[in-house]
Order: structure tokens, then C-alpha cells, then sequence
């Protein structure tokens, strides 16, 4: 399947990168693809929200797991379940990951994929895998998987940092 550049979001210091058009009947998977993420406050969460009224709301209830894998610059390594992550019928923000650092070498990369957003018969599943460059100096890689708990369309996303503006290009990507 051939994936379509829809378009862009290059942010500078901004509190949210949104996509408020486009995510429509014309692709049954979205792929949103993070370049160069990068928090202006150290020690963060990168997270995103669905909208189903283009993005005048967001806060669509989701149901989500997560885990991750982590190995430091001195050698500590690990790989856990991720339950601070993990939302259960929640209308906040889901995290994509946490710990991300804000020096100039530290961002974040990844991708974000939505399945059948304008599906009016079954709930939204989405998934993403992030890598990041952490604040204590290491690399952590999260997996994050769920649903959007709605028949309505999903036709807006939004992503934020948990506190302070951000760096980032994202790209929106339809796959058919």
C-alpha cells in the first residue's frame, strides 16, 4: 500500500501541533510520523487527544495500554509495563511517552497509526511507537496501543507536551 503525504505541521515553540482537516472517508489508516520533537521544559510527556467535531473539542474517551524499554549512558537497562500510562474509559490526554529532555541534542521521533477513523459502526483503534532521548540521559522507546471508545468519527488529532511549548514536525500520512 502506498502511503500520501497529506501534509505538514512544522511547530516553533508552540503549545500544540493539531490537525483539524483531511482525516476523512479517503484513507482507512492515518499515519502520523514526529520528526524532531523537542519540549521547551525538561522532563516531560509527549501525548495526543482525538477530536470527533474537527477539533472545536477534543477529549474522545479512550481505553489504551502502554510499556516500554529504556537503556542509559551508564548502562542501566530496563523494561517495564507502563500503568501511569494506561487510560480506562479517560477523556484526558494519552501519553506517548514521558521523561523527554529538552537540551539541544534531546527530542523525540516516532509515529502514531489511526485505523478507520470515519468508521460509524466500530470504536477507533490506533497504536504508536516513540523513541526518545530522556532527561537523565539515555534512550527510552514506548509502545502504546488502544481505542477511541466511540462510533462517531474521529476527524481531528492534537498533540502536546504535558507543560510548555514545543519544537516538532509532524507529518499526517494517508495509506491506501
Amino acid at each position: 500500500m502506498a502511503m500520501t503525504l497529506i501534509t505538514t505541521n512544522t511547530s516553533s515553540n508552540a503549545a500544540s501541533s493539531s490537525f483539524t482537516s483531511s482525516i476523512d472517508s479517503t484513507y482507512k489508516l492515518y499515519i502520523f510520523k514526529f520528526y524532531d520533537v523537542n519540549p521547551a521544559t525538561d522532563n516531560v510527556k509527549f501525548r495526543f487527544q482525538g477530536s470527533s467535531n474537527t477539533g472545536s473539542s477534543y477529549g474522545v474517551t479512550k481505553t489504551t495500554t502502554s510499556f516500554a524499554a529504556g537503556h542509559t549512558e551508564a548502562d542501566a537497562s530496563e523494561l517495564f509495563y507502563n500503568g501511569d500510562g494506561d487510560l480506562a474509559q479517560a477523556t484526558g490526554a494519552q501519553e506517548l511517552c514521558y521523561g523527554l529532555g529538552n537540551g539541544g541534542d534531546e527530542s523525540l521521533a516516532g509515529e502514531l497509526h489511526l485505523f478507520n477513523p470515519s468508521n460509524t459502526t466500530y470504536v477507533k483503534h490506533f497504536y504508536a511507537k516513540v523513541s526518545i532521548y530522556m532527561q537523565d540521559n539515555g534512550n527510552r522507546h514506548f509502545f502504546t496501543g488502544g481505542y477511541f471508545n466511540t462510533t462517531s468519527v474521529i476527524d481531528a488529532m492534537q498533540f502536546t507536551m504535558s507543560s510548555g511549548n514545543m519544537d516538532a514536525v509532524i507529518k499526517m500520512y494517508g495509506v491506501g
